[in-house]
């Protein structure tokens, strides 16, 4: 897929507000469990404190929102900003339904709109790696925290690492022409999930934002991608870059659907389990970085 040459968000907006909410949200058994496996890891080693001012940064359905808010608990206040006015919504929604009152959601880019503030600690997981400018988000996000504050965020790890998307992406490439990204109408994520996969690139973005002490947590987990092969395949391509080059592709795509979905129940095959479930490596960075203290 040619590069794409990303000036603002509001691209990835809209197919987060879109395409991308509903693969989501009919897949939502599936990529929130296995990210909150990852969130789980980075809020257990490093929590926020009792009575902490949060920012969670991509908050989704807010429900990390929520798990912060009763980590810290109940004289914290958690604000869970989005740039997808239906995630935001379906935040408030859920929040409510379960009585949570120590959080609340704000649809934002977080590359230009304002964050309030000042908070106590940031946490993002998986929410940092589609921004068009990323120093400039990070940047806005450190402007929005105390000095001596902490930022924690859960980000890929390198494709090769993550084995379904990767593969599933490989067996796509072998039957659609690598669509151009500039040309095509469909809508893209922005940047990617892997804008971040590269430790020293991130650490750059980090320390131009203005953080400092900086560090990397490797984190394999096992990811559960389908109850059997038929679900692996549909989620393989509903979200991740198999998808996005199918959806890039248009009838290309389309053609050679059948030969695709074959070859990736196939490759499903190769990661069932005894119960006939579909699990495959997974690896991610815990990233943790701080505010320089004032003066």
């Amino acid at each position: 897929m040619a590069d794409k040459v990303y000036v603002d968000n509001n691209e990835a907006t809209a197919a987060w507000n879109t395409v991308l909410f509903d693969r989501f949200s009919q897949y939502r058994h599936i990529f929130v469990v296995a990210l909150k496996r990852f969130g789980d890891v980075a809020i257990a080693g490093q929590p926020p404190r009792s009575g902490d001012r949060i920012l969670d940064i991509g908050c989704g359905f807010g429900d990390t929102a929520q798990q912060l808010a009763s980590v810290a608990g109940p004289e914290s206040h958690v604000v869970g900003v989005d740039a997808a006015e239906r995630f935001i919504e379906a935040a408030q929604e859920e929040a409510a339904a379960a009585g949570v009152e120590n959080v609340e959601f704000r649809v934002a880019d977080v590359q230009t709109e304002a964050l309030s503030g000042p908070y106590d600690y940031a946490f993002a997981r998986m929410g940092t790696m589609f921004f068009a400018n990323p120093v400039a988000a990070m940047r806005n996000v450190r402007q929005s925290l105390r000095p001596g504050a902490t930022l924690v965020m859960v980000v890929w790890r390198r494709k090769l690492d993550n084995e379904w998307m990767y593969r599933s992406e490989e067996v796509v490439d072998r039957h659609v022409p690598k669509p151009n990204a500039e040309e095509s109408e469909a809508l893209t994520c922005g940047p990617g999930p892997f804008s971040m996969a590269n430790a020293d690139t991130t650490g750059d973005v980090l320390k131009a934002a203005g953080f400092e002490q900086m560090t990397f947590r490797r984190v394999d987990i096992d990811m559960f991608v389908g109850q059997d092969p038929a679900e692996a395949v549909e989620v393989a391509l509903a979200l991740g870059p198999a998808a996005e080059t199918v959806r890039l592709a248009g009838d290309d795509a389309d053609r050679v659907r059948p030969l695709i979905e074959q070859d990736l129940l196939a490759l499903a095959g190769e990661y069932q389990t005894a119960a006939g479930e579909i699990v495959a490596p997974a690896s991610a960075w815990i990233v943790s970085a701080r505010v320089p203290d004032a003066g």
